[in-house]
């Protein structure tokens, strides 16, 4: 026992005069993490790690390769163009219209035979053959917020009562449940988006066990403080090891024994600096940053492929909110000439850097790439140069996850009102993302009432086309 008092006090020093860390693995944002708190151990990771305590998170990942289901590595980075970008403006132009519906811009083609996309969107074209376009998106149950098109369900709906979404998750909760991140040191849901509300959709009735991370905040609460040293937390570590051998001796518990054993793990996980280093980007070169672009989504982008290759498993990228909400030159985020022309070429640059890199690193067959917003946008041109509202159709865009790219998928009728061949809906995009994550598609979570909730609602199927 006098070992351990003197561990304990050796360390206690050094945490007396540094205070404690900034909330990185607390399970609440006001709790200081102290490392001379036992629950600090037992409860590593809770918030960091989509929710989940990174033993329990341990000990479901051995329960699963113990039943024979090991994970291949597989993960999804959804880029959210928050305010509805214009399908016709984009992806889904429309030369033969009239010019209150062609809008300002011209087309050209691209790899694909007889597909054109905006004049603006140069490498999207030259990249056509390892993409997909979806033209037929059936957005109608979305408004205004990321809640229908990020949850792939169109029961989740903005209702303006205090029940926003109804309570069902988002994709990216999903897939914190049902799979968990890629490696036990990581996040397996991130969020990196700087107005979090209007952009990015929570768990819902899931739990907060299951929410992202919000990134923007986690990246500056990495570090342990000056004085703290890893060798004292191992002596900790130790320590706690100990205490739990003679609560053993006393009570003969198996559970403390497991315990134990994860407890250690997700100190030496924590100790890694994994997750540390994988929000780093000072760690990639000047002209890496540069070929991401130095804007906001550019940047993020990089970040979430350092996060997926890290191990996590969902990265939610927005650029900036609502900024793709191109009503009129009267408004904050301009017309369609006016505010949607300088943000293409940072779309085009993204989305080609991202799918470019991942296939170079030999990721891009694990990682499934979306770009979406929450609607379209109105087939005519308003008086002040806009677009308003439109929900009936959308386009969007997606990439890699070993399918089969190099297609369009669906199409509006000439003037972009609305679908005209292949209709896809959000369930069937989740169930897309959800075929490609491996989760089981008959899965179903459990809500306040004991009820059970099925993942794919509305019977939604995968995209057979990709497959």
């Amino acid at each position: 026992m006098r070992t351990i008092e003197k561990m304990s006090e050796r360390c206690n020093k050094s945490e007396h005069s540094n205070g404690g860390i900034a909330p990185l693995f607390s399970p609440a944002d006001g709790d200081l993490l102290r490392v001379n708190s036992r629950r600090w151990f037992l409860q590593t990771g809770l918030t960091g790690l989509a929710g989940l305590s990174l033993p329990m998170l341990l000990q479901h990942r051995a329960a699963a390769a113990k039943a024979g289901n090991p994970k291949r590595k597989k993960n999804v980075i959804l880029f959210w163009l928050s305010g509805g970008p214009s399908h016709i403006d984009m992806w889904d132009p429309k030369p033969d219209a009239p010019s209150e519906i062609r809008g300002p811009f011209g087309s050209i083609p691209t790899r694909l035979p007889g597909v054109r996309v905006s004049e603006h969107l140069p490498l999207t074209a030259k990249l056509m053959d390892k993409l997909t376009l979806l033209r037929g998106v059936d957005c109608s149950a979305s408004n205004h917020t990321p809640i229908t098109m990020q949850a792939g369900n169109p029961l989740a709906r903005r209702t303006n009562d205090g029940k926003d979404g109804g309570g069902y998750p988002s994709m990216g909760s999903i897939a914190a449940k049902f799979r968990g991140p890629n490696h036990p040191g990581m996040p397996a849901f991130v969020g990196l988006a700087d107005s979090w509300r209007s952009d990015v959709w929570e768990a819902g009735h899931l739990g907060g066990d299951f929410a992202p991370v919000k990134g923007q905040d986690l990246a500056g609460r990495l570090a342990l403080p000056e004085g703290l040293s890893t060798p004292c937390l191992r002596e900790r570590g130790s320590l706690l090891g100990q205490l739990d051998r003679m609560h053993r001796d006393l009570d003969n518990n198996p559970a403390v024994a497991q315990l134990d054993h994860y407890t250690q793990q997700a100190l030496d996980t924590v100790l890694s600096g994994r997750a540390k280093r994988a929000f780093n980007l000072d760690e990639e070169t000047v002209k890496m940053r540069d070929f991401y672009g130095r804007d906001s989504i550019g940047q993020k982008a990089l970040l979430a492929r350092r996060l997926v290759e890290a191990g996590s498993t969902f990265v939610l990228v927005s650029g900036a909110w609502g900024y793709f909400d191109h009503h009129g030159d009267e408004v904050r985020w301009g017309g369609i000439k006016k505010g949607l022309k300088p943000l293409m070429p940072r779309v085009d640059r993204t989305l080609n850097a991202i799918v470019t890199d991942l296939e170079q690193r030999g990721l891009l067959d694990d990682t499934l790439i979306l770009m979406m917003g929450e609607f379209g946008r109105s087939p005519v041109m308003t008086k002040t140069a806009g677009r308003g509202h439109w929900a009936r159709v959308m386009s969007m865009v997606m990439a890699g996850g070993g399918l089969n790219h190099g297609r369009v998928i669906g199409s509006t009728d000439r003037k972009g009102y609305d679908v005209a061949t292949r209709r896809v809906g959000p369930s069937d995009l989740a169930a897309t993302v959800f075929q490609h994550l491996g989760i089981d598609l008959n899965s179903h979570w459990t809500n306040a009432q004991g009820r059970p909730i099925p993942i794919v609602t509305e019977g939604g199927q995968p995209i057979s086309e990709l497959f």
